[in-house]
C-alpha cells in the first residue's frame, strides 16, 4: 500500500484518535519523516496497528470497514476474479450487493486495482476496506490451498501416459507408493479440509470430470479447478484402498472407514461410495474427536449458543429421571454435540451413562461408550437391547433409524431410564410422522416427554 499517496494521512489519523499530535511530532523530528510516511513509520514502531490504520482509512473515505478474520471464502467469487489478479493487487472479493462486486482492499486509492477488476469482470466495483495484513495472511493460505491442489492434480497427467495408453491397472501396490500422484492428491485434499476445519469432502464425478468439495460451516465448496473424469476411477480407488473397501466392485454403495495420524492426534473418517451415471462418487466424514475436545474443553451447553430462556427450559427437561430428550435437524445442524453437552453436564458417577453411536465422535468421562458395527452384527437396535441388561440410568442413542431402535428407545424411556437421542428431519413435526411411520403408537410417543 502506497501510503505517501494518500494525502494528509498524519491529520486522518490524528483526527481519528490514533495517533496524537505529540507522536507525530516525535516522528517527524525524531525519524524525520515526513507527512505522507507517518503511517508507515507509525506502523513500523508498533505505535499504529494495520487494523487502526484500516479503520482509519475507511472512515475518512466513507467506506465499510470489515474483518477479514470472519470472512466466510465464497468460491463463486473465484470464478469471477482469477486468483492472480487478487494476488497481484492484493485484494479479495468479498461479496454481490445490488449489482456491484464488493472487494475488499488496504488502500482504497488503488484505481488500477478497481480498474482491472471491472475490465475483467464485466461487474461495477465498490470497495470496503480491510487491514493489510489480514488480506496477505488470507491470499497466502488462498494461495497455498490452491497449489497444492493444481500441483497434485497437473501431476495425474504423466501418470496415465507411462501407463498403457489409457488403460488404468488398480493394484495396492500402485496407490501406497508415496511418490504416486494419485496418493498426494488424496492426502493433499484431506490435509486442506483438515486445515479448512471442513466437517466433510465430496468427490462428484460429473461431464467435465471429478471435482473436490469442502463442507464448511453447512455450505459445499469446490477445492480446485474439475479434474479430468479419466483419473476418476484411480482417485476413488485410493480412497477404496486406504478404507479397506473392494476396490473391484463399481456397481453397489460401500461404507468403511480408516484412521490419520495429523498433528500428533489420530482423527477417524468414515466412507461412503456410490455408483453415479458418470462413475462413484465418494463422501468422507471428518470425525475429529480431540478437536472437539481442544475447541470446547468441558463441552458444556453455554458454549453452544443456547438462547438463555431456552437453555434454562433444557436444563430442566435434562435433569428429568427418565423420559426421552430428542434432538432433530439436517445433517451437521449440531444434534449429537448438543446431547453430548448435556450428558456432560448431567453425568454423576453414580449414576451409569451407557451410549451407543455410529460412530463415537466424543469421548465422554466415566461413561461407557459402544461404536456401531454393522458388519459384525453390532446394530443400534442390538445394541441398545444389550444395553438395558447393564442396568444403565441413562442411555445414548447415535441416532433412530429404524422402527426396531425407535420401539426399543421409547420403551426405554417409559421404563424409568433417561434416554437421549436423535433423528434426522427437517423440524419437530416431521418427527411425529417418522415415529408414526415407524410404527410407534402417538400414546406412547408422547408419553416419554
Amino acid at each position: 500500500m502506497i501510503l505517501s499517496l494518500i494525502r494528509d494521512i498524519d491529520k486522518i489519523l490524528i483526527g481519528k484518535g490514533y495517533l496524537s499530535e505529540e507522536v507525530v511530532r516525535y516522528l517527524s523530528a525524531e525519524k524525520k519523516v515526513g507527512a505522507g510516511e507517518i503511517a508507515q513509520a507509525a506502523l513500523n514502531e508498533g505505535l499504529l496497528t494495520e487494523e487502526q490504520l484500516a479503520m482509519a482509512l475507511a472512515g475518512h473515505f466513507q467506506l465499510k470497514y470489515v474483518e477479514i478474520k470472519a470472512y466466510q471464502w465464497n468460491e463463486d467469487m473465484a470464478r469471477l476474479v482469477p486468483v492472480e489478479l487478487m494476488l497481484r493487487h492484493e485484494v479479495i472479493p468479498y461479496g454481490m450487493e445490488n449489482g456491484h462486486l464488493i472487494v475488499a482492499v488496504a488502500d482504497p486509492t488503488n484505481v488500477e486495482a478497481v480498474d482491472e477488476i471491472e475490465l475483467v469482470t464485466g461487474v461495477p466495483v465498490s470497495l470496503v476496506v480491510a487491514s493489510s495484513r489480514d488480506i496477505k495472511v488470507f491470499l497466502k493460505r488462498l494461495q497455498d490451498s490452491q497449489g497444492i491442489l493444481r500441483e497434485a492434480a497437473d501431476d495425474l497427467v504423466h501418470i496415465v501416459r507411462e501407463t498403457d495408453e489409457g488403460e488404468q491397472i488398480l493394484s495396492l501396490e500402485k496407490f501406497t507408493k508415496e511418490t504416486s500422484p494419485i496418493v498426494r492428491l488424496v492426502d493433499s485434499s484431506i490435509l486442506e479440509a483438515l486445515n479448512r476445519r471442513a466437517s466433510d469432502i465430496h468427490l462428484e464425478s460429473g461431464q467435465n470430470g471429478i471435482v473436490i468439495k469442502y463442507r464448511i460451516d453447512g455450505v459445499l465448496y469446490p477445492a480446485a479447478e474439475p479434474i479430468d473424469s479419466q483419473f476418476q476411477s484411480q482417485i476413488i480407488s485410493r480412497i477404496k484402498v486406504m478404507s479397506e473397501l473392494d476396490i473391484s466392485e463399481k456397481r453397489i454403495p460401500q461404507d468403511g472407514r480408516f484412521r490419520m495420524g495429523f498433528q500428533g492426534k489420530v482423527i477417524d473418517f468414515r466412507v461412503s461410495i456410490l455408483p453415479t451415471i458418470f462413475g462413484e462418487d465418494a463422501v468422507i466424514r471428518i470425525l475429529d474427536k480431540e478437536s472437539i475436545t481442544a475447541e470446547f474443553g468441558e463441552l458444556r451447553l453455554d458454549i453452544l449458543g443456547f438462547n438463555p430462556r431456552e437453555l434454562k427450559r433444557f436444563r430442566r427437561m435434562i435433569s428429568e429421571p427418565y423420559g426421552m430428550i430428542l434432538v432433530t435437524g439436517p445433517t451437521g445442524s449440531g444434534k449429537t454435540t448438543t446431547l453430548y453437552g448435556a450428558l456432560s453436564e448431567i453425568n454423576r458417577t453414580d449414576e451409569k451413562v451407557i451410549t451407543i453411536e455410529d460412530p463415537v465422535e466424543y469421548q465422554l468421562k466415566d461413561a461407557v461408550q459402544i461404536p456401531v458395527n454393522e458388519k459384525k452384527g453390532l446394530t443400534f437396535a442390538r445394541g441398545l437391547r444389550s444395553i438395558l441388561r447393564h442396568d444403565p440410568d441413562k442411555i445414548m442413542v447415535g441416532e433412530i433409524r429404524d422402527p426396531e431402535t425407535a420401539q426399543i428407545a421409547v420403551q426405554s424411556a417409559l421404563t424409568g431410564h433417561l434416554v437421549f437421542t436423535t433423528v434426522h428431519a427437517n423440524n419437530i413435526f416431521d418427527v411425529i410422522g417418522r415415529f408414526m411411520h415407524m410404527g410407534i403408537d402417538p400414546y406412547n410417543g408422547c408419553s416419554t416427554r
